[in-house]
C-alpha cells in the first residue's frame, strides 16, 4: 500500500482520488458540457473555478489517468483534454449522486434535468451515454442514439422555457 493512502479500502482510495471539491466538477464538465480545452471550462464553470485550481486539478486528474491530454493541433500552446476509460466508467456514480442530490438539497430546475434524466433512464440510458462518451473521447465508433443530444436538448427547454416565464 502506497504511504500516501490512509488505508487500502476502495472507498477511501476513491475519495483520495476524487474526494477534494473540484475534481468531480471537472470530470462532469468534459462529460456533460463536452467542455475540452482549459478557457472553455474556466470561463464556462457553474462554480466560478479559479484558473490555479482548474491548473492544478487537470494536472491531478491526468497524472491519476481520470483524464487525457494531447496538443491541441489548431494552437500550439492549447491543450485539449479528454476522459479515460476510469472516468467514462463513473457515469452510474455522477447518475446515483445527480439523484440524491434532486431528492435531498436545493437543485435548480435547470441543472438538475439531466439528473432528472438519468435517473429515469437508468442503467440502459447510462450504458448508453458511456458508449457515446468512448466514442467522443476515445475514439471509439459512434453510436446512434446520442445521449448527449438527449440531455443537451432538455437542458436547454428547460432554460427557454424559464426565460420566457
Amino acid at each position: 500500500m502506497d504511504n500516501l493512502q490512509r488505508s487500502g479500502c476502495p472507498i477511501n482510495l476513491t475519495l483520495e482520488m476524487l474526494g477534494d471539491r473540484w475534481s468531480l466538477i471537472v470530470i462532469r464538465d468534459l462529460m456533460f458540457g463536452n467542455r475540452r480545452h482549459f478557457r472553455d471550462l474556466l470561463t464556462h464553470s457553474e462554480e466560478g473555478i479559479a484558473s490555479n485550481i482548474l491548473a492544478d486539478r487537470l494536472k491531478r486528474l491526468t497524472e491519476s489517468g481520470l483524464l487525457s491530454r494531447r496538443d491541441d493541433p489548431s494552437h500550439k500552446q492549447k491543450g485539449i483534454y479528454s476522459l479515460t476509460e476510469p472516468s467514462i466508467q463513473l457515469v452510474p456514480l455522477l447518475a446515483q449522486m445527480g439523484a440524491w442530490g434532486r431528492r435531498h438539497t436545493r437543485a435548480s430546475e435547470e441543472l438538475s434535468i439531466r439528473a432528472e434524466l438519468l435517473e429515469e433512464g437508468g442503467p440502459a440510458m447510462w450504458t448508453d451515454f458511456m458508449v457515446e462518451l468512448r466514442s467522443l473521447h476515445l475514439g471509439a465508433p459512434a453510436p446512434e442514439r446520442s445521449v448527449f443530444a438527449e440531455l443537451r436538448a432538455a437542458y436547454l427547454a428547460v432554460v427557454a422555457r424559464n426565460a420566457a416565464e
